[in-house]
């Protein structure tokens, strides 16, 4: 079992950032995909970002890419997402996620792949 923490989250004005952090519990954090998800009130979950087990290999939705940042930290067993010129749409709750089999580059997007998850964490953007 993998316990998965997200922190960080809260109100900020559009433009400003946030970063948020999730601390893994449990296992052997190297050996996670680590992947940052969101879903906006009655929209369906979606992909933020992945970082694969080394961190070595990064990959973002377009909707986020050139703001966001996600990073690790294996021998603090967190995760990170660096999020820079929030909008009002980057509203949401983020959730943090493992993965301890999936290949990285046609897998870190595939929510169904990764096996653990956070409670998530609430970020509003407000105009």
């Amino acid at each position: 079992q993998v316990q998965l923490i997200e922190s960080g989250g809260g109100l900020v004005q559009a433009g400003g950032s946030l970063r948020l952090s999730c601390v893994a519990s449990g296992r052997t954090f190297s050996n996670y995909m680590m992947g940052w998800f969101r879903q906006a009130s009655g929209k369906e979950r979606e992909f933020v970002a992945a970082i694969s087990r080394s961190g070595a290999s990064t990959s973002y939705a377009d909707s986020v890419k050139g703001r966001f940042t996600i990073s690790r930290d294996n021998a603090k067993n967190t995760v990170y997402l660096q999020m820079n010129s929030l909008q009002p749409e980057d509203t949401a709750v983020y959730y943090c996620a493992a993965d301890r089999h999936s290949p990285f580059y046609s897998h870190y997007a595939q929510q169904d792949d990764y096996d653990y998850w956070g409670q998530g964490t609430q970020v509003t953007v407000s105009s």
